[in-house]
Parts: structure tokens; C-alpha cells; sequence
């Protein structure tokens, strides 16, 4: 199937599934204690009075510049290539005066809005003193490579250029560590932290959940990079889709993208993608890393490697996972997301040291706290 014919069937099935619900993955949801709208920086209200300092964390004052960027979520809007783009913004009410970052990828037919209601990023950040950013996709989608998926490739949308312009957008609002920036994203998303690791040096580290790399990543930069991956993810297959075989590595030949699947349901489509341990080699070799250490406990085995310059590239396997972001649920078959409408599920405690993963691997393994404690390790 040729490139045009796979963008074509793709964005046949991103109708039919949207038509049929999708839009139920964007219900109106109340986020955090704060929601704004802002398009210019320099038309945001401040005062001046004397900031409150705390041991790591300042809690937020009017007397901060750190206020531009109103506490709890905010939307703002940015014009990149002549589109407007949409963004959301988290900011807890304690922060560090210069704060890591953590950009948020919502998975295909999600939202920021989604993203932000399903993960539990903000209760996280409140802990722990950072800011999260959802960048929101054209059609739901992202334009991650390789014609996949959806309404952004196929009208050719520059994403790589709408993020860098977002945090561009939110350092006029916030003061952020740019050597602790990181991304995370589920399935599609995922594939939109994998294109950024490419194409950009903005990232200390990247979190894809249930996703691969899709398209060209000629000269990437090493990078830290935490892979979670079920083994039976039916969408994005553990051991490469049936049209590799057993997977290719990156810049193999074989063109990346969509396939209609009967298999795995009506209307589904399948990842044609490499097999994730060879993907997980490939950041190895690009890290120029060490041989992985493998420790297996309760269903989750993980594969850990060290790599120069205090990097790591990690690979979590999860046995018998889905499309899932382990710690929470799942609805509908491509980004395998919570909908907007559930309360969020996601238990957000930073994981203690020993055995702390319960037989039932998807639903114990907390996605979330995890990333967070892989990013908070690496800067760049």
C-alpha cells in the first residue's frame, strides 16, 4: 500500500471513529484550582510585592514573575505557520523559581484536555514542583512520521515546530530549567516524544508509553529515553507489526504507518513498526550505552542500560499489557485513553525501593510516578 493510500485509509478510519464517539474523549472537564485563556504574554495582569521563599519551593504571589502563568491549568493560544494552535498549561501553587518542565503528548483522537484529566500530571506536579504542558493535535492527531496518523500529516503540520514554539511561549510565562525539560506521551503521543528526541536536542529524557518510532531520525542526539510497553499491545505490537516480521530498526527500509488489521477489530488499524527491543537497541547504540541489566518482579521486567554523560535508556516491559498507560483504564481502540467524563484513576505516590508491583501488572504499575522519577534523575 502506497503512502497516499495508507493516509487515506487512516483518515477514513479517524472519521469513522470520531463520528461513532471520539468526541466523548473531550467532554468539558474542571481541572486544577485555576482555568485562564491567554493569547499574549504581555497582556497578562501583574503586581509587585516581595516573594514569599520556601527551603525548595516559593509559593505563588502576586510579586512573582512566575504569576504571568496563573496557578492551576490555563489554555493558551500561539500561531505557528499561520494555524493557531492550542495548548494547555498546569502550574502548581509551590515551585521551584526555576522549574522543570514536563511536556504531555495526548494519544490519537485524544486532547489536552484529555491528557491532562487522565494521567494525574498535575496532582504530581503539585508534589513535586513542576509544570506540565499539553500541547493539543490538529484533528486529534500528530504528525509524528512515516504518513501516520491521521488529519496532521496528511495537511503536512509541522508539530515539531508548534512545540518548540509552545515552550518558547511558556518561558515568557514561567521561569523553566531548560536543561530539565522532558516529554511523555501515550501511543501516538509517544510517537510524538520519539519525533522530538529526533529531530530537536530540547529534552533531557522521554517517556513513550505504548508507542514506536515512525518515519526518519537520520542523526538524533543521545538522549534519555523510558519505554513502557505491554506485550500484548494489539495496535502497536510488542515483537513488531506482521508486516516486519519480527520488526526493523529505524532507517531500515521499511516504510513505517498504518495497516488495516481484521484481527484486532472492526475499524482498528495496526502500527507497522519495529519490534520495541529493537527499538530500545537502537537509543542504546545512539547513547553509545553499556548492555542492559535486566531485573523481572511480578509481571514487570525491566531492562536498564547506562550510557555516558549520566544518561540511561530504559525498557519496561509490562507482560500481557495492552494500549494501555498502566495505572489507569482504557477506552477506545487507538489511544487507548481514559475518557475525559471518568474521574481520573491513576495513583500518583512516588514508588518506594523493593517489590512494590502487584501480580496484576497494568493496573499496579504507576506509568505516572515512574516517568517522573526517571526524568527528575537526568538533565542535559
Amino acid at each position: 500500500m502506497t503512502g497516499t493510500a495508507l493516509r487515506g485509509v487512516w483518515v477514513a478510519i479517524i472519521a469513522v471513529l470520531a463520528l461513532a464517539g471520539g468526541c466523548g474523549l473531550d467532554a468539558p472537564t474542571t481541572v486544577g484550582p485555576s482555568t485562564s485563556v491567554g493569547v499574549d504574554p504581555a497582556s497578562a495582569p501583574s503586581t509587585a510585592s516581595a516573594p514569599t521563599t520556601g527551603e525548595n519551593l516559593v509559593p505563588a504571589g502576586p510579586g512573582l514573575a512566575l504569576s504571568i502563568l496563573p496557578v492551576g491549568s490555563s489554555e493558551q493560544a500561539i500561531t505557528v505557520d499561520g494555524r493557531i494552535r492550542m495548548y494547555r498549561a498546569y502550574r502548581p501553587a509551590r515551585l521551584a523559581r526555576t522549574a522543570p518542565l514536563v511536556v504531555m503528548f495526548h494519544g490519537g483522537l485524544g486532547s489536552a484536555r484529555q491528557a491532562e484529566s487522565a494521567y494525574g500530571w498535575d496532582t504530581l506536579a503539585d508534589r513535586e514542583g513542576f509544570v506540565v504542558l499539553y500541547p493539543d493535535g490538529i484533528g486529534a492527531a500528530w504528525n509524528v512520521g512515516g504518513g501516520c496518523c491521521g488529519l496532521a500529516p496528511a495537511q503536512g503540520v509541522n508539530d515539531v515546530a508548534f512545540v518548540r514554539a509552545a515552550i518558547d511561549n511558556l518561558r515568557t510565562r514561567v521561569s523553566l530549567d531548560p536543561g530539565r525539560t522532558y516529554a511523555a506521551g501515550m501511543s501516538a503521543g509517544g510517537m510524538m516524544a520519539f519525533r522530538m528526541a529526533c529531530d530537536t536536542t530540547l529534552f533531557a529524557a522521554i517517556g513513550p508509553v505504548a508507542a514506536t518510532q515512525l518515519g526518519d531520525c537520520p542523526n538524533p542526539a543521545p538522549t534519555s529515553v523510558m519505554q513502557v510497553h505491554g506485550t500484548a499491545d494489539p495496535t502497536v505490537p510488542f515483537e513488531g507489526s506482521r508486516a516486519s516480521g519480527s520488526g526493523s530498526a529505524p532507517g531500515s527500509g521499511l516504510e513505517p504507518g498504518l495497516e488495516p488489521e481484521p484481527g484486532i477489530g472492526p475499524g482498528i488499524a495496526q502500527i507497522v513498526g519495529p519490534a520495541i527491543p529493537t527499538l530500545h537497541a537502537t537509543w542504546r547504540g545512539i547513547g553509545r550505552c553499556g548492555g542492559d541489566v535486566i531485573a523481572s518482579i511480578h509481571g514487570v521486567t525491566t531492562q536498564t542500560a547506562e550510557c555516558p554523560e549520566s544518561r540511561t535508556v530504559k525498557l519496561v516491559i509490562i507482560e500481557g499489557g495492552g494500549a494501555d498507560w498502566p495505572g489507569v483504564g482504557r477506552s477506545g481502540p487507538l489511544d487507548a485513553s481514559p475518557s475525559a467524563t471518568a474521574a481520573p484513576t491513576a495513583t500518583v505516590a512516588v514508588p518506594t525501593v523493593g517489590p512494590t508491583v502487584s501480580p496484576d501488572a497494568v493496573a499496579a504499575y504507576n506509568t505516572t510516578a515512574r516517568l517522573w522519577e526517571f526524568f527528575k534523575a537526568h538533565e542535559r
